[in-house]
Protein backbone atom coordinates (compact mmCIF):
# COMPACT_ATOMS: atom_id res chain seq x y z
CA UNK A 1 0.00 0.00 0.00
CA UNK A 2 1.24 3.28 -0.88
CA UNK A 3 2.46 6.01 2.18
CA UNK A 4 -0.09 8.22 3.42
CA UNK A 5 -0.94 11.21 5.45
CA UNK A 6 -2.79 10.13 8.32
CA UNK A 7 -5.12 12.76 9.58
CA UNK A 8 -7.33 13.17 12.51
CA UNK A 9 -9.66 14.66 14.38
CA UNK A 10 -12.43 14.77 17.13
CA UNK A 11 -16.11 15.00 16.39
CA UNK A 12 -17.84 17.80 18.65
CA UNK A 13 -21.66 18.15 19.01
CA UNK A 14 -22.15 19.46 15.89
CA UNK A 15 -20.94 16.29 14.23
CA UNK A 16 -23.13 14.18 16.63
CA UNK A 17 -25.81 12.07 14.52
CA UNK A 18 -24.18 12.62 10.78
CA UNK A 19 -22.78 10.20 8.33
CA UNK A 20 -19.39 9.96 8.49
CA UNK A 21 -18.97 10.20 5.00
CA UNK A 22 -20.92 13.26 4.56
CA UNK A 23 -19.27 14.94 7.71
CA UNK A 24 -15.76 14.39 6.13
CA UNK A 25 -16.48 15.55 2.87
CA UNK A 26 -18.15 18.75 4.47
CA UNK A 27 -14.92 19.28 6.26
CA UNK A 28 -12.62 18.25 3.46
CA UNK A 29 -11.84 20.41 0.25
CA UNK A 30 -11.57 18.95 -2.40
CA UNK A 31 -12.90 15.45 -2.02
CA UNK A 32 -16.47 14.58 -3.17
CA UNK A 33 -18.64 12.47 -0.71
CA UNK A 34 -18.67 9.49 -3.40
CA UNK A 35 -14.79 9.72 -2.86
CA UNK A 36 -15.09 9.63 0.66
CA UNK A 37 -17.04 6.62 0.19
CA UNK A 38 -14.38 4.43 -1.73
CA UNK A 39 -11.67 5.65 0.76
CA UNK A 40 -14.34 4.33 3.96
CA UNK A 41 -14.93 1.07 1.87
CA UNK A 42 -11.35 0.47 1.39
CA UNK A 43 -10.30 0.65 5.29
CA UNK A 44 -8.13 4.14 4.79
CA UNK A 45 -10.91 5.81 7.42
CA UNK A 46 -11.71 4.59 11.15
CA UNK A 47 -13.81 6.01 13.68
CA UNK A 48 -12.54 5.19 17.40
CA UNK A 49 -10.03 2.62 15.75
CA UNK A 50 -12.25 0.73 13.64
CA UNK A 51 -13.43 0.75 9.98
CA UNK A 52 -16.48 2.11 9.64
CA UNK A 53 -19.09 1.76 6.88
CA UNK A 54 -20.33 5.15 4.62
CA UNK A 55 -23.50 5.31 6.70
CA UNK A 56 -21.82 4.88 9.85
CA UNK A 57 -23.39 7.67 12.29
CA UNK A 58 -21.38 9.99 14.25
CA UNK A 59 -21.67 10.67 18.35
CA UNK A 60 -19.73 13.52 19.94
CA UNK A 61 -16.06 12.31 21.08
CA UNK A 62 -15.33 10.07 18.53
CA UNK A 63 -12.21 9.75 17.11
CA UNK A 64 -12.23 9.51 13.18
CA UNK A 65 -8.54 8.81 11.44
CA UNK A 66 -8.36 8.99 7.86
CA UNK A 67 -5.30 8.28 5.32
CA UNK A 68 -5.25 9.97 2.15
CA UNK A 69 -2.82 8.00 -0.33
CA UNK A 70 -0.31 9.99 -1.72
CA UNK A 71 2.93 8.91 -1.75
CA UNK A 72 5.21 8.85 -4.72
CA UNK A 73 5.85 7.13 -6.68
CA UNK A 74 2.94 4.59 -6.62
CA UNK A 75 0.50 7.44 -6.45
CA UNK A 76 1.99 9.82 -9.10
CA UNK A 77 3.53 9.66 -12.26
CA UNK A 78 6.03 11.81 -13.63
CA UNK A 79 4.60 14.96 -15.16
CA UNK A 80 6.96 17.78 -16.84
CA UNK A 81 5.73 20.61 -15.37
CA UNK A 82 7.84 23.96 -15.35
CA UNK A 83 9.55 25.05 -11.80
CA UNK A 84 10.59 28.05 -11.29
CA UNK A 85 13.82 27.20 -8.88
CA UNK A 86 15.24 29.93 -6.61
CA UNK A 87 18.03 27.93 -5.23
CA UNK A 88 19.54 24.03 -5.64
CA UNK A 89 21.58 21.64 -4.02
CA UNK A 90 22.11 18.31 -2.87
CA UNK A 91 19.67 18.77 0.58
CA UNK A 92 17.43 21.28 -0.89
CA UNK A 93 15.49 22.34 -3.30
CA UNK A 94 13.62 26.21 -3.40
CA UNK A 95 11.69 27.16 -5.57
CA UNK A 96 8.65 30.14 -6.30
CA UNK A 97 5.34 28.58 -6.55
CA UNK A 98 2.99 29.63 -9.20
CA UNK A 99 -0.51 30.96 -8.43
CA UNK A 100 -2.98 28.12 -9.75
CA UNK A 101 -0.69 25.08 -8.75
CA UNK A 102 -1.64 22.45 -6.17
CA UNK A 103 1.24 21.28 -4.09
CA UNK A 104 0.01 18.00 -3.25
CA UNK A 105 -2.59 15.47 -4.87
CA UNK A 106 -4.71 13.91 -3.16
CA UNK A 107 -8.38 12.40 -4.20
CA UNK A 108 -10.21 14.18 -6.50
CA UNK A 109 -6.61 16.22 -7.51
CA UNK A 110 -4.84 13.51 -8.96
CA UNK A 111 -2.62 15.17 -11.55
CA UNK A 112 -0.76 18.48 -12.54
CA UNK A 113 0.92 19.14 -8.97
CA UNK A 114 3.92 20.57 -7.95
CA UNK A 115 4.53 17.05 -6.32
CA UNK A 116 4.75 15.39 -10.24
CA UNK A 117 6.37 18.22 -11.47
CA UNK A 118 9.33 17.36 -8.84
CA UNK A 119 9.23 13.50 -9.70
CA UNK A 120 9.88 14.66 -13.22
CA UNK A 121 12.51 17.12 -12.41
CA UNK A 122 15.06 14.94 -10.31
CA UNK A 123 14.54 11.09 -9.77
CA UNK A 124 15.39 11.49 -6.24
CA UNK A 125 12.03 13.10 -5.27
CA UNK A 126 10.74 9.60 -5.98
CA UNK A 127 12.65 8.23 -3.00
CA UNK A 128 11.28 10.60 -0.67
CA UNK A 129 7.91 10.60 1.12
CA UNK A 130 5.55 13.36 -0.45
CA UNK A 131 8.74 14.08 -2.91
CA UNK A 132 10.17 15.86 -0.62
CA UNK A 133 7.53 18.52 0.41
CA UNK A 134 7.80 19.60 3.57
CA UNK A 135 5.01 22.27 3.97
CA UNK A 136 2.08 23.82 1.65
CA UNK A 137 0.80 26.75 0.34
CA UNK A 138 -2.87 27.23 -1.33
CA UNK A 139 -3.25 26.66 -4.76
CA UNK A 140 -4.11 30.01 -5.42
CA UNK A 141 -1.41 31.60 -2.97
CA UNK A 142 1.94 31.89 -5.10
CA UNK A 143 5.42 32.37 -3.31
CA UNK A 144 8.54 30.58 -1.77
CA UNK A 145 8.72 26.90 -0.84
CA UNK A 146 11.37 25.17 0.13
CA UNK A 147 11.57 21.10 -0.73
CA UNK A 148 14.02 18.26 0.84
CA UNK A 149 16.12 16.11 -1.21
CA UNK A 150 17.27 13.90 1.36
CA UNK A 151 16.04 11.78 4.34
CA UNK A 152 17.79 13.79 6.62
CA UNK A 153 16.57 17.40 5.39
CA UNK A 154 13.14 15.98 5.15
CA UNK A 155 13.49 15.02 8.97
CA UNK A 156 15.27 18.73 9.94
CA UNK A 157 13.08 20.99 7.85
CA UNK A 158 9.71 19.57 9.60
CA UNK A 159 11.62 19.91 12.86
CA UNK A 160 12.19 23.63 12.01
CA UNK A 161 8.60 23.98 11.06
CA UNK A 162 7.66 22.67 13.44
CA UNK A 163 9.24 24.15 16.57
CA UNK A 164 8.59 27.57 14.42
CA UNK A 165 11.98 28.31 13.52
CA UNK A 166 11.66 29.07 10.41
CA UNK A 167 10.77 32.72 9.23
CA UNK A 168 7.65 33.18 6.82
CA UNK A 169 6.68 36.42 5.65
CA UNK A 170 4.26 37.29 2.56
CA UNK A 171 2.65 40.39 1.17
CA UNK A 172 -0.73 40.72 -0.02
CA UNK A 173 -3.71 43.29 -1.16
CA UNK A 174 -6.77 43.41 1.07
CA UNK A 175 -9.86 45.57 1.09
CA UNK A 176 -10.28 48.77 2.54
CA UNK A 177 -8.05 50.76 5.44
CA UNK A 178 -6.94 48.19 8.04
CA UNK A 179 -4.63 50.00 10.75
CA UNK A 180 -1.18 50.22 10.14
CA UNK A 181 0.02 47.67 12.30
CA UNK A 182 -1.01 44.88 14.30
CA UNK A 183 -0.81 41.51 15.82
CA UNK A 184 -3.73 38.81 15.51
CA UNK A 185 -3.78 35.80 18.21
CA UNK A 186 -6.70 33.80 17.84
CA UNK A 187 -7.20 29.71 17.87
CA UNK A 188 -8.37 28.47 14.22
CA UNK A 189 -10.34 25.43 13.22
CA UNK A 190 -13.15 24.36 10.99
CA UNK A 191 -15.95 26.57 10.87
CA UNK A 192 -18.89 25.69 12.87
CA UNK A 193 -21.36 25.64 9.77
CA UNK A 194 -19.35 25.51 6.70
CA UNK A 195 -16.95 22.95 7.43
CA UNK A 196 -14.85 23.15 4.29
CA UNK A 197 -13.71 26.59 5.83
CA UNK A 198 -11.64 27.53 8.73
CA UNK A 199 -13.07 30.20 11.00
CA UNK A 200 -11.35 31.82 14.41
CA UNK A 201 -13.10 30.03 17.56
CA UNK A 202 -13.58 30.85 21.13
CA UNK A 203 -12.40 27.48 22.14
CA UNK A 204 -11.32 23.85 20.64
CA UNK A 205 -9.05 25.50 18.21
CA UNK A 206 -5.54 25.90 17.71
CA UNK A 207 -3.46 28.54 18.09
CA UNK A 208 -2.91 31.25 15.46
CA UNK A 209 -0.44 34.18 15.28
CA UNK A 210 0.06 36.55 12.98
CA UNK A 211 1.74 39.95 12.74
CA UNK A 212 1.21 42.42 9.95
CA UNK A 213 1.93 46.06 8.68
CA UNK A 214 0.12 48.75 6.11
CA UNK A 215 3.58 49.16 3.72
CA UNK A 216 0.72 51.52 1.49
CA UNK A 217 -2.72 52.70 1.07
CA UNK A 218 -4.45 53.26 -2.27
CA UNK A 219 -8.27 54.29 -2.56
CA UNK A 220 -9.62 50.89 -1.84
CA UNK A 221 -7.17 48.56 -0.86
CA UNK A 222 -3.81 48.07 1.03
CA UNK A 223 -0.81 46.82 0.63
CA UNK A 224 0.28 44.81 3.50
CA UNK A 225 3.09 42.83 4.89
CA UNK A 226 2.44 39.76 6.78
CA UNK A 227 4.43 37.27 9.00
CA UNK A 228 2.93 34.09 10.90
CA UNK A 229 4.70 32.87 13.43
CA UNK A 230 2.02 29.10 13.27
CA UNK A 231 0.98 27.94 9.91
CA UNK A 232 -2.52 26.76 10.16
CA UNK A 233 -4.50 26.38 7.10
CA UNK A 234 -6.00 29.19 5.19
CA UNK A 235 -4.42 31.20 8.64
CA UNK A 236 -3.44 34.47 6.63
CA UNK A 237 -7.11 34.74 4.97
CA UNK A 238 -9.00 33.93 7.67
CA UNK A 239 -6.91 36.26 10.04
CA UNK A 240 -7.19 39.07 7.56
CA UNK A 241 -11.25 38.69 7.19
CA UNK A 242 -11.48 38.41 10.72
CA UNK A 243 -10.34 42.26 10.85
CA UNK A 244 -12.70 42.87 8.07
CA UNK A 245 -10.07 43.21 5.40
CA UNK A 246 -10.02 40.23 3.47
CA UNK A 247 -7.52 39.24 0.85
CA UNK A 248 -8.31 41.10 -2.38
CA UNK A 249 -9.50 38.31 -5.17
CA UNK A 250 -10.33 35.80 -2.08
CA UNK A 251 -13.98 34.76 -2.82
CA UNK A 252 -14.32 32.07 0.00
CA UNK A 253 -13.49 34.28 3.22
CA UNK A 254 -14.71 37.71 1.31
CA UNK A 255 -16.80 38.54 -1.67
CA UNK A 256 -16.75 39.75 -5.00
CA UNK A 257 -16.44 43.29 -5.81
CA UNK A 258 -16.21 43.83 -9.62
CA UNK A 259 -15.46 47.27 -11.05
CA UNK A 260 -13.27 48.84 -7.71
CA UNK A 261 -9.91 48.12 -8.89
CA UNK A 262 -8.14 49.18 -12.25
CA UNK A 263 -7.50 45.22 -12.74
CA UNK A 264 -9.84 42.12 -12.20
CA UNK A 265 -7.78 40.08 -9.71
CA UNK A 266 -8.94 35.99 -10.79
CA UNK A 267 -7.28 34.43 -7.09
CA UNK A 268 -6.44 35.85 -3.87
CA UNK A 269 -3.66 38.52 -3.92
CA UNK A 270 -1.62 36.75 -1.77
CA UNK A 271 1.90 35.85 -1.96
CA UNK A 272 4.78 34.04 -0.08
CA UNK A 273 7.50 36.56 -0.54
CA UNK A 274 10.26 35.45 2.35
CA UNK A 275 11.55 31.72 3.59
CA UNK A 276 14.13 31.62 6.16
CA UNK A 277 15.69 28.62 7.86
CA UNK A 278 18.68 26.82 8.37
CA UNK A 279 20.30 24.70 6.25
CA UNK A 280 19.38 20.43 7.38
CA UNK A 281 22.93 19.82 7.00
CA UNK A 282 25.57 22.91 7.20
CA UNK A 283 22.76 24.90 9.47
CA UNK A 284 23.78 28.13 8.20
CA UNK A 285 20.42 30.77 7.82
CA UNK A 286 19.97 30.73 4.67
CA UNK A 287 16.28 33.36 3.44
CA UNK A 288 14.91 33.60 0.23
CA UNK A 289 12.95 36.35 -1.50
CA UNK A 290 10.51 35.53 -4.12
CA UNK A 291 9.39 38.26 -7.04
CA UNK A 292 5.80 38.39 -7.67
CA UNK A 293 3.93 37.08 -10.34
CA UNK A 294 2.70 38.92 -13.29
CA UNK A 295 -0.33 39.40 -12.33
CA UNK A 296 0.04 41.07 -8.72
CA UNK A 297 2.51 43.00 -10.07
CA UNK A 298 0.58 44.39 -13.01
CA UNK A 299 -2.01 45.31 -10.39
CA UNK A 300 -0.27 47.02 -8.13
CA UNK A 301 2.06 49.31 -10.31
CA UNK A 302 -1.59 50.19 -11.78
CA UNK A 303 -2.98 51.27 -7.99
CA UNK A 304 0.38 53.19 -7.62
CA UNK A 305 0.26 54.62 -10.84
CA UNK A 306 -3.32 55.86 -9.67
Amino acid sequence: MENTNQQSLTVESSGAKKRVDAFLSAGMQEISRSQWKILIEQQFVRVNGKPCKPNTRLKTGDEIVWSVPERAPLAAVPEDIPLKILFEDDSVLVLNKPPGLVVHPAVGNSSGTLLHGLLFYNPVFQTLERAGIVHRLDKDTSGVMVVAKSEQAVQELRRQFKARETDKEYVALVWGEPPKNGRIETLLGRHPVHRKKQAVLKEDGREAITAFQCLEQFEQCAWMQVKIETGRTHQIRVHMAHLKHPIVGDTVYGRVRKGRLPAEPERQMLHAAKLSFCHPVSGKRLSFEAPLFEDMALLLEKLRNG
